[in-house]
């Protein structure tokens, strides 16, 4: 659980810092960055989007995935918490406050290196993974918060709590993560940082919710065993 704990760290000095430096760099500068760090993230999204071996899992996933997160209302519940706690420790008229939070949750928990990192730390106590991801993320962190504020270092709540959920669960849904699993979910989660980078640069006509997307991620854990049984009953 070490690297578990380390990450969330990482991500909150860094938010710390970033916020600090934020506050001289002018903001036609800020906005430049921003724009960067947004095709940076869709870069991100694309090379492991490309990785998925199944693309009808990866479909279908993303259909159901969306139903279920609108059906529980992810994305509204993350904007609440952000509304919450930008009114309890934010400064009045911070606006990106909540942006912040939600888009550095989303980037910092999609992703292959959360799930095998967690896994790892869960079942073998190997935290290699999760302290690696820590550097990029702290890294991250820094630059987001300087355009974005410290909503940024409350990302780390969340982030704590989905990576150590999956690594105390580890030896529960570890046998169900094969490869081929973890290549679906991160081919998915891709896409979904994907989506993030879109939203960042404004560049559809309605903000995409990713979200309500997060379901989907899972999905391939029930979709593969499916389609492999599927197809032995018609093969």
């Amino acid at each position: 659980m070490l690297g578990v704990w380390v990450n969330s760290l990482a991500v909150v000095v860094g938010a710390i810092v970033g916020t600090a430096a934020g506050g001289h760099i002018p903001e036609r500068f800020r906005r430049t960055i921003m724009q960067g760090l947004g095709l940076a993230v869709m870069l991100i999204g694309v090379t492991g989007a490309i990785q998925a071996q199944n693309i009808l899992v990866v479909i279908v996933s993303l259909v159901l995935g969306a139903i279920i997160g609108e059906l529980i209302g992810v994305e509204e519940g993350m904007e609440r918490f952000g509304a919450w706690a930008q009114r309890k420790v934010a400064k009045p008229g911070d606006s990106s406050f909540g942006q912040g939070f939600v888009s550095a949750t989303l980037l910092f928990c999609v992703g292959s290196m959360a799930v095998v990192g967690s896994m790892n730390a869960g079942l073998r106590g190997d935290s290699s993974v999760l302290l690696a991801k820590s550097a990029l993320d702290g890294v991250s962190a820094l630059l987001f918060s300087s355009t974005l504020g410290m909503g940024v270092a409350l990302s780390a709540l969340p982030l704590l709590l989905y990576q150590g959920g999956i690594a105390l669960l580890a030896g529960v849904i570890g046998p169900a993560l094969s490869e081929a699993v973890i290549a679906e979910m991160s081919a998915t989660g891709s896409l979904l940082i994907l989506a993030l980078g879109l939203n960042m640069l404004g560049c559809t006509k309605e903000p995409i919710k990713v979200g309500n997307l997060l379901p989907a991620m899972f999905m391939p854990i029930a979709l593969l065993p499916l389609a492999a049984w599927i197809s032995g009953m018609l093969g």
